[in-house]
């Protein structure tokens, strides 16, 4: 084979203005890529972060939560960035506001707990 044959089965290089194509279409997949991992990806995430950021931001005194380690406890006292978070009766840690990973549930100990101060604040009231 010759360079001749090589280059003549290569075909020739288009000629004129038109060589490059409109740049628009070059860059349309790109676009489109991107256009998918924001909706798909970033956008949800970005959502989620701000939600969680808007939750610490609100966390008082009662709340119920879960750690990042996996506890669940309900918030006794709030000093700033640390949390003091009851984990038992009598029983409490203190956890950097960072920390928390999301709204806990409250036990049934605790539920029937708070249930029975309810009660013993209604009958007060009642009597009162």
């Amino acid at each position: 084979m010759s360079f001749t044959s090589i280059a003549h089965a290569m075909g020739a290089a288009p000629s004129g203005g038109g060589a490059g194509g409109n740049p628009i279409t070059s860059f349309l997949p790109l676009i489109l890529m991107f256009a998918i991992f924001y909706f798909l990806l970033i956008r949800p995430q970005q959502k989620k972060a701000k939600m969680h950021r808007e939750f610490l931001g609100g966390l008082k005194r009662g709340d119920y939560v879960l750690t990042s380690g996996g506890i669940y406890g309900r918030i006794i006292d709030v000093d700033g960035d640390v949390l003091t978070v009851e984990i038992a009766k009598d029983m409490s840690i203190k956890v950097n506001r960072s920390f928390i990973s999301g709204p806990g549930e409250a036990t049934r100990a605790d539920t029937r707990k708070d249930k029975k101060e309810k009660a013993k604040e209604a009958d007060k009231e009642k009597a009162e």
